[in-house]
């Protein structure tokens, strides 16, 4: 039974989740103005941090969201994985940050600015190094500028920090993308769209649909969106915001392959088996 926000000619409101990070408006811009629809369903937009995004859902606040794959792990009871609207690609993962002089090596016992307890980012960097540092959480925006000060001895960065960590005079000592990518030879997962499995399968389909439709729309006229997107956009330089999309948003947006879903499940059971996240054996996807 779908979760009923609002109702409008007997419609009900879907609670849509997802980032102000230009893959995630450039991904649903269409969606939520009117452009592409789910039948018989409206949808209410909410945008939050992606940190903020888990810890709703953890609550079941949000009928559809983004989130980290690591969250999914405490996430598959109630929620379960869409094939599309993934951020999932290779050259794209977390970078861990300090200013120069820092050493790798000192890691251990050091502090550690990290973008959220629940993020894909938290759980690499934990399945990378199993030594002991000290996590403090902070909006993603907020870690560069603390590591410059030297606030925290590293920083944790996600989005596009990615492109923007040498203006804040900072090196990166370790891609934990590339890391993960050699041991695995798979690409990072690092988010994903999830649906309450109360809404059945026939909405998770139509809600899937829906995603797919909306980024045909973006790639077919993402002049129209930039506006949108820069509103949202913590980045406002419009070359970072392409750069942006053009890494987060891959095939593996549009639909998820075989490659992709092994990479969820790899990390997942990785995730499991140390002890990181729940043990508990619920299917991952939705269909």
């Amino acid at each position: 039974m779908i979760d009923i926000v609002s109702v409008h000619a007997h419609r009900p409101t879907l609670r849509l989740g997802f980032s102000s990070c230009p893959n995630d408006t450039a991904v649903f811009y269409a969606l939520v103005h009117g452009l592409v629809h789910i039948p018989g369903i409206r949808v209410r937009e909410e945008i939050h941090d992606v940190e903020e995004l888990n810890r709703f859902c953890l609550e079941g606040r949000l009928d559809v969201s983004k989130v980290s794959v690591h969250a999914l792990g405490y996430l598959l009871r109630d929620y379960a994985m869409l094939r599309t609207g993934c951020a999932l690609g290779r050259g794209c993962g977390p970078l861990l940050v300090a200013r120069p002089g820092t050493r790798l090596e000192s890691l251990a016992g050091s502090r550690v600015g990290v973008p959220g307890r629940y993020t894909t980012a938290q759980l690499l960097l934990h399945l990378f190094s199993r030594n002991r540092f000290l996590e403090l959480p902070m909006l993603f925006s907020e870690i560069m500028p603390a590591a410059a000060r030297g606030d925290v001895d590293f920083g944790l960065i996600i989005h596009e920090g990615r492109f923007t960590y040498t203006r804040y005079g900072l090196v990166a000592l370790l891609d934990l993308g590339a890391w993960w990518e050699g041991e695995t030879g798979l690409p990072a997962p690092l988010g994903g769209m999830v649906i309450k499995r109360e809404l059945g399968t026939e909405t998770a389909r139509s809600v899937g649909s829906a995603i797919r439709r909306s980024l045909a729309y973006y790639r077919a006229h993402p002049a129209e969106a930039l506006p949108y997107i820069r509103r949202r956009a913590q980045e406002l330089d419009t070359e970072v915001i392409q750069q942006h999309i053009d890494l987060y948003v891959t095939p593996e947006t549009m639909r998820l392959s075989g490659e992709g879903e092994r990479a969820v499940h790899t990390l997942i059971q990785r995730a499991r088996g140390a002890g990181l996240i729940p043990r508990d054996q619920y299917p991952v996807l939705a269909d």
